[in-house]
């Protein structure tokens, strides 16, 4: 190229469709998708999305059930480590969650997963959910923090040998 060319500016990626972030979410992880989570971020060095506070995920109260609170950070750290371990498959061994403050009904919930440590046999993965500020649309006060710790170097069942496939479909896509 000579230095009088310029070159064409890269067009963004057209936006998803509502249809197909759920089509994902239906493939990445069943109970997610069933709750509406959105994901927003997928990569093995951090995954990050969103999810609306509607009756389904609220306890009696009306608030963030505690239970979909840890269910959403071992599936974001699961996803994390699958990736992050090249596809081999992982298992959840444990999960410690502090639940700082309630988020309501109506309420969006944005979550991050990042990895702390990712070794040839473990995996720990933090995950912070935070309720939405709905005045700038940005991540308001922290509601929960988590941390997961996964085996990372478990065999693979010939039957389950495809099961990151939809990660690996998706990742490259957000």
């Amino acid at each position: 190229m000579d230095r009088g060319a310029t070159a064409t500016p890269r067009q963004p990626a057209p936006a998803a469709t509502k249809e197909s972030r759920a089509k994902m979410m239906a493939e990445l992880d069943s109970p997610l998708h069933a709750l509406g989570f959105e994901m927003e971020e997928l990569s093995p060095s951090g995954l990050a999305g969103r999810l609306l506070v509607t009756p389904t995920c609220c306890q009696p109260f009306k608030v963030l059930h505690g239970g979909v609170s840890a269910l959403v950070a071992e599936a974001l750290a699961s996803m994390g480590a699958h990736m992050a371990a090249g596809y081999r498959r992982v298992a959840g061994m444990q999960l410690s969650i502090n639940h700082f403050r309630s988020a309501a009904l109506g309420d969006t919930v944005l979550a991050r997963a990042a990895p702390v440590h990712v070794g040839r046999s473990t995996q720990v993965w933090e995950v912070k959910l935070w309720k939405m500020d709905p005045s700038t649309g940005e991540k308001g006060l922290q509601i929960a923090e988590s941390r997961v710790t996964l085996l990372s170097n478990l065999p693979s069942q010939e039957e389950h040998k495809n099961a990151g496939d939809a990660l690996k479909k998706y990742a490259s896509k957000l």
